[in-house]
């Protein structure tokens, strides 16, 4: 407690010491720029009053928050060091360096007598910055802000009924394709409770094997060694088979990218150009719920995929040709524009069987990438990819 005392009565005499400084300060002021030929002759000009005040202000303000009169240094030496905390310890925050050192300088211009204790209250501010620097805590504008000890991790999200990979991206501040990398998602609709591994920077995840070594990662991934080194810590550990690490500003090989593969013949079709077809193990018996549609076709298929997605569909929607009515009777919202995860319809009415799909993707210039059942074949899942100008000519509708 008798520390404590000293140190009010120290801050004390540091208030008395501002008042007492601010007058003399203001007669020094009017003593050397108040000269008496220029009081016969009248005031001072607005100009000067202008500038010299704001100084004055300045310099008046720092010596009043900062200033400690010597004998306050003397019983401040008294406090016992276990008294002084880290949590109690004054910081300096950029603001405040900046307009010390800009105040110190002026008063050695202008030959202040304040000069001296604004110099060492300025010094004072450059040592704590640097002791904040060296120590767990790192200077910033306005104030010292503590690193997060996982703001490297790679996280983990449980996609949600709507998500798309866009949206998901845009969320945690990386991009599309880095998603897509990471997850291995050929498409941008996401089925709802999947689990996605989301790193906090652009570039590629990967699981190191054997033989694997920074510098060959590097080289084939076209990053940079350095960056490979300080993000995943590995200063001290050298990497190791199985360590999962994260290579910032990294670019997947064309061979390794999601839905990759091996250049085949393509097979034309009016509508798009097919672009392979996928490997089903699809039976009636995997049916989910619910699913009152034909097995093998394309509206068996929509409906499985919508509802692993969580946007469900009606059971009796009829025919392909016929979505597009069922859906609007049932509240959704049918129109040109494409969507990841919304149902591609052609062939309206009539007499046809018409044709469904969903849209995997739409790319910048608005190709539209399907993904669908019993185009290529019957129980057959394909892809093909629809020009963005079909799409806005063609009678083709996007049910959301």
């Amino acid at each position: 407690m008798s520390g404590r005392r000293k140190i009010i009565r120290n801050q004390t005499t540091a208030s008395r010491f501002s008042s007492s400084k601010t007058a003399e300060i203001t007669k020094a002021l009017l003593d050397t720029h108040l000269t008496p030929s220029r009081k016969a002759n009248g005031a001072l000009k607005l100009q000067s009053v202008g500038v010299y005040g704001g100084v004055f202000l300045l310099i008046i303000s720092l010596v009043a928050i900062g200033y400690r009169a010597p004998g306050s240094q003397q019983v401040a030496s008294t406090v016992s060091v276990s008294e002084v905390t880290p949590q109690s310890a004054e910081k300096a925050s950029v603001d405040q360096l900046i307009a010390s050192t800009v105040a110190t300088n002026l008063a050695e211009t202008i030959n202040l007598p304040v000069a001296g204790n604004l110099r060492e209250s300025s010094t004072s501010l450059y040592i704590k910055s640097q002791l904040a620097q060296n120590d767990t805590e790192i200077i910033s504008k306005p104030q010292i802000v503590q690193p997060t000890a996982n703001g490297r991790d790679i996280l983990e999200y449980v996609a949600k009924s709507g998500d798309t990979v866009d949206a998901v991206a845009a969320q945690y501040g990386i991009t599309a394709q880095t998603l897509r990398w990471a997850n291995n998602l050929s498409s941008d609709a996401l089925n709802a409770d999947t689990k996605l591994i989301v790193p906090q920077v652009d570039g590629v995840v990967y699981t190191v094997k054997d033989g694997d070594t920074v510098e060959s990662l590097a080289s084939k991934y076209k990053a940079d060694p350095t960056r490979i080194v300080l993000y995943n810590d590995l200063e001290k550990t050298a990497i190791s088979k199985d360590m999962r690490i994260v290579i910032p500003g990294g670019e997947l090989p064309e061979n390794e990218r999601p839905g990759y593969r091996a250049p085949v013949a393509p097979r034309s079709a009016s509508g798009g150009t097919s672009s392979g077809n996928f490997n089903v193990s699809y039976s009636n018996a995997s049916a989910s719920v619910g699913n009152r549609y034909a097995f093998g076709n394309c509206t068996w298929y929509v409906y499985e995929r919508r509802q692993a997605m969580g946007r469900p569909i009606g059971s009796f929607w009829g025919n392909g040709s016929m979505w597009k009515y069922s859906a609007e009777a049932a509240g959704y919202t049918v129109n040109k524009t494409p969507q990841p995860g919304s149902i591609f319809q052609t062939a309206l009415g009539g007499a046809g069987y018409g044709h469904v799909a969903i849209v995997e993707s739409v790319d910048a210039a608005g190709n539209v990438t399907l993904r669908e059942m019993n185009y290529a074949g019957f129980n057959v899942v394909s892809s093909r990819v629809i020009s963005a100008s079909d799409v806005q000519n063609m009678p083709y509708y996007f049910i959301h």
